[in-house]
Order: structure tokens, then C-alpha cells, then sequence
């Protein structure tokens, strides 16, 4: 088994080996790249001092309220933005990127407001003079605007309802269709004159008995309210005192038949 082991490994072909010329062109390789990440990493070291110095005369300036800096790449606004905010700074980046992006500070007692970073992200200068007025003009037109609307509220319709329909159904027909309701929280928005019976409650007895009395004869005269006859009303006087629950049955089913009405 181990002769048949050492046969074949034998019979395998042996890797590689690196010459010395490509060791040393390796290994220079090796020395270049660090030699560069040596060189970026002095060079980023240098740029962050030289912001974090800016930075700080900035901050002890009390006449100054933003830091407009220099169009840089992305790694570099990066390290700004770290700076600034380590120092209490608002900052921002404007531009189109990798052309003339560059990074805005402010002191956090003049933080930008909405309008002025959305004028920078434009392009434009911001104004405060300008902003002050036109905010100005916003509240005048906000102002007539509401003012319009009560004023279209308040305006009444071009035409009369009245007029509209007076060809259809009269001038005294429109007076009374057109008449004030008065609401009741008893009825609803019907007027409660509408619903109120005005006669006694000996007519509303009288009424009563004579409608059943026709039901019952057909053939009795119709004519005439049976209220309207001295008779017929000390008849009704006289059954009311029979018995008051007679009486109640009566009223209640008087005043139910009213309703319907």
C-alpha cells in the first residue's frame, strides 16, 4: 500500500516555484501599495486637520453664520460632514455630484429653514430680504383668499325660486309653498302650526262618533259637521260623562285618526 502511495505521488508533477526575479517584482508591488495607502492616509489626515482648523475659526467668528466650502469628492465631503457634526454644526452637500458638489455649514443658532435649503438645491442664491417679501405676499393672498370665500358665502342666489316657478303653480300658490318653517325638536323641521289641531276636544268627540256612524250607515247624510248642531253637541256632553275610560278610548283614537290626517 505505501509502495503504491509513494508510486503515484512520485508520478505527480511538482507545482510551480517562483523565481527570484518574480519574487522581487512581487514584493516591490507589495512595498508600492503600501506606500500609496501610506500616502492617502497622510493625505486624508492633513485634509481633516486643515477642516477641523477652518472649522474652529469659523466657530469663533461671531459675524459669520455659514462655511461655503470648496467643490471636493465624495470621501472628502464625507470627512466634513463628520467634522462638522462632531463640532455642533448643520451641514449640507449641494451640486451635481462629482461636478461641483460642495458642502454648506451653518451655526446651529442659524439653522437653514425649508425654503433656503430648497433654494440651494436649485442652484440658487438665497435671499432673505427676497424670502421676507414673498412671504409677505403669501399671507396678503391667503388673506384675500379667505376674504373671497366669506364674501361667496354670504352672497345670495342670482334668481328666486319663487319667480322660477311662478308660472307653474301662481303667486299666492309660491307664497304659501315658500312660507319660513319653523323648526320643532318635538316634530322634526315640520312647524308645528302645521301639526296642531285646533279644534276643542268635544268637536274632535263629535267628528269621531259621526265618521263611525257613517261607516256603520252608508246611508246617513255626510253633509254638515255634527259639531256645528247645538243637538248633537249636549249629546256628546252627555255621553262623555258616562265613564272616563269610554272617554280616554275615545280621545286617544280621535287624536291617532288627527295625526294620520
Amino acid at each position: 500500500m505505501a509502495d503504491l502511495l509513494g508510486s503515484i505521488l512520485g508520478s505527480m508533477e511538482k507545482p510551480p516555484t517562483m523565481g527570484s526575479d518574480e519574487r522581487k517584482k512581487a514584493k516591490a508591488q507589495k512595498a508600492m501599495m503600501e506606500k500609496q495607502q501610506e500616502a492617502e492616509k497622510k493625505k486624508i489626515d492633513a485634509f481633516r486637520t486643515r477642516i477641523q482648523k477652518k472649522i474652529h475659526e469659523f466657530i469663533k467668528d461671531g459675524t459669520l453664520e455659514k462655511l461655503k466650502l470648496e467643490p471636493m469628492e465624495k470621501g472628502m465631503r464625507a470627512i466634513v460632514h463628520e467634522v462638522s457634526e462632531v463640532a455642533g454644526l448643520t451641514s449640507f452637500s449641494f451640486g451635481h455630484e462629482e461636478e461641483d458638489r460642495y458642502v454648506l455649514m451653518w451655526k446651529k443658532e442659524f439653522a437653514p429653514s425649508d425654503e433656503e435649503l430648497l433654494a440651494y438645491r436649485r442652484g440658487e442664491e438665497w435671499d432673505p430680504e427676497k424670502a421676507k417679501e414673498m412671504e409677505k405676499l403669501k399671507e396678503i393672498q391667503s388673506k384675500e383668499e379667505e376674504e373671497s370665500r366669506k364674501q361667496s358665502l354670504k352672497e345670495t342666489p342670482a334668481s328666486n325660486y319663487r319667480d322660477k316657478y311662478k308660472h307653474l303653480i301662481g303667486d299666492e300658490a309660491a307664497k304659501d309653498a315658500a312660507r319660513e318653517m319653523v323648526s320643532n325638536s318635538s316634530y322634526g323641521f315640520v312647524p308645528a302650526t302645521n301639526k296642531r289641531d285646533l279644534r276643542t276636544i268635544e268637536q274632535v268627540l263629535a267628528d269621531t262618533r259621526a265618521k263611525k256612524k257613517q261607516k256603520l250607515d252608508p246611508s246617513a247624510e255626510s253633509s254638515g259637521s255634527p259639531s256645528a248642531s247645538g243637538d248633537q253637541g249636549e249629546g256628546v256632553g252627555a255621553e262623555t260623562s258616562e265613564g272616563a275610560g269610554e272617554g280616554e278610548g275615545v280621545l286617544a283614537e280621535a287624536q291617532g285618526e288627527t295625526e294620520q290626517s
